[in-house]
């Protein structure tokens, strides 16, 4: 029952009364909805990814050559520093939970000292047990504003919505925890942020992201990069507005299938991880526009990525690629196709279907010859096979007219001739046949008036002659045309002088005399003519 002091309540009533209120005030500012949120995400995830260590551990096969005594106490090892950095993670997500119990019995506290004063209303002017809940509150409001990115902006911007975090030593840090990343990514969720820059911002230790990621729906750009990520939840496919995501420079093994579910996504950023393959469900990126997987481990890639008709730029240069599906024919949008340092073969036949395809690389791969299905790229301008195997090049790439850049250098012993019809390329600016076996070139060089680069080093060129290439592009492409001019005019004048003399042959009516006169002929003429005897 309510205790109800004398009008003028003793000294000891009211130094009991200020002692309370004094504790109430030396409160810590309590963790914020997000805070404790935030924290049971954190629990939930290192939970989960401390499973998935535990059984890739049991699962690891013992070498030949080690006793199974020593394998097995490997493996405890490792499991017990699993267990040792699952605990370091947990300790902090757990102290908060812990702590917002504690807060939850100082609320009970305090509503009884309210009651118990609720009798004097005198008291209740003087001395009020709301004020150290409310101080709580009102100092929740966080002073770092090294967290946020909403509305578009590309710099970090200060969120008023924004919560502190509960530990308030770690606001002077520069790197994130993965509590404090969870926090970031709950007071993101709550406060409708559109962009989340993380970009180098996570502590080394932090290897996954918390599976709240997924309560992020309004997010339309995510940047994870730089950091050492090795998992991406499947929450992650909850992200329904996400057009732009950029995780470069991780250390990701594996995607979750429901990346796919990534359907508005438009630019996805994936250079410099350990991927080694693709979900199938890659191909359900049906926007996506620009595509970097340069940099992993990929031996393939799913026949899936036919599926994206809407991709325009596709970079998948220093891997371990063999080869390409046919279906790469399907990326009908497809402009920029980069296969540099890889260990392909041949390209498939179904490349000459990419009609739009404008800048095709395969600098360092082990490829012997070009589809004759080049032939049908209308739009094709740069052209790199330098470093190959490259034994020729098909007559039909000079069907590709719009080329203005081709790089067949460095094929060494393997390239000994460019396409006679090369001269069709008559947009062609710059040409590199440098380290290649090339002798002559074709006639129809003479053709090719816009070429300003041509690189010949370490060539044996004998036509034109080495003299003659060191002044450059336009020298050789006039000193082509004067040969062949040259030469048709040599061939006309031979022409004329062998009809002059065929009629003064004629004349004497004998064949003995043509071949005195034309004794050059007389192997291909005269030796298949009978002679007859006068």
């Amino acid at each position: 029952m309510p205790v109800k002091p004398k009008e003028d309540p003793s000294p000891a009533f009211v130094d009991t009364v200020q002692e309370i209120t004094s504790l109430c005030k030396s409160l810590p500012p309590r963790p914020s909805i997000e805070d404790v949120e935030a924290a049971m995400s954190v629990v939930k995830t290192v939970d989960a990814e401390e499973q998935i260590k535990l059984e890739e551990i049991s699962k690891m096969e013992r070498p030949q050559d080690v006793p199974e005594e020593l394998f097995c106490l490997l493996q405890q090892f490792k499991k017990t520093m699993v267990l040792f950095q699952g605990h370091e993670q947990r300790k902090e997500a757990l102290h908060l939970v812990e702590a917002d119990k504690m807060f939850e019995t100082f609320d009970g506290l305090i509503q009884r000292a309210s009651r118990l004063l609720s009798g004097d209303t005198q008291m209740e002017k003087r001395i009020s047990f709301d004020d150290p809940v409310d101080k709580i509150e009102k100092h929740h409001v966080i002073t770092d504003d090294s967290f946020h990115k909403k509305d578009g902006v590309l710099g970090l911007v200060k969120s008023s919505s924004t919560k502190a975090n509960f530990f308030s030593g770690e606001g002077n840090t520069d790197k994130l925890s993965l509590m404090k990343m969870a926090a970031v990514i709950e007071n993101s969720a709550n406060s409708g942020a559109i962009v989340l820059d993380l970009k180098g911002k996570l502590m080394e230790q932090i290897e996954w992201i918390p599976v709240s990621i997924g309560k992020l729906k309004d997010v339309t750009e995510l940047d994870l990069s730089e950091n050492h990520i090795m998992a991406l939840p499947s929450s992650l496919g909850g992200l329904k507005a996400l057009k732009k995501l950029d995780i470069h420079s991780n250390q990701l093994i594996n995607l979750p299938d429901s990346i796919g579910e990534l359907i508005n996504l438009v630019d996805l950023d994936l250079h410099a991880n350990r991927l080694k393959s693709l979900p199938a469900s890659f191909g359900n990126l049906i926007n996506l526009l620009h595509l970097n997987l340069s940099s992993n481990l990929l031996t393939h890639l799913p026949e899936t990525i036919g599926c994206l008709t809407s991709l325009e730029k596709l970079n998948v240069e220093t891997n371990e690629l063999e080869e390409l599906p046919y279906t790469i024919g399907n990326c009908s949008s497809l402009e920029e196709l980069r296969l540099d340092f890889n260990q392909l073969k041949a390209l498939p036949e179904a490349i000459g279907k990419l009609e739009f395809l404008g800048i095709l690389t395969l600098h360092y791969n082990r490829i012997k010859g070009l589809p004759t299905t080049m032939g049908n790229l209308p739009n094709l301008k740069e052209l790199d096979v330098s470093f190959n195997e490259l034994e020729y090049i098909p007559e039909n790439l000079c069907f590709a007219v719009s080329l203005k850049k081709l790089n067949v250098g460095k094929n060494f012993a393997d390239f000994r001739a460019l396409p006679r019809s090369i001269g069709n390329l008559e947009m062609l600016e710059e040409l590199d046949i440098s380290d290649d076996q090339i002798r002559v070139l074709p006639e129809s060089f003479r053709f090719l008036s816009k070429l300003r680069v041509f690189r010949t080093d370490e060539t044996p060129l004998e036509v034109p002659p080495r003299q003659v290439t060191k002044l450059g592009a336009q020298a050789v492409v006039e000193y082509m045309a004067d040969l062949v001019a040259n030469k048709d005019a040599k061939a006309d004048l031979l022409m004329k002088k062998m009809k002059m003399k065929k009629k003064k042959s004629t004349k004497k009516g004998s064949w003995f005399g043509a071949c005195l006169v034309y004794p050059m002929f007389r192997s291909k003429t005269v030796a298949s003519i009978p002679v007859t005897e006068a």
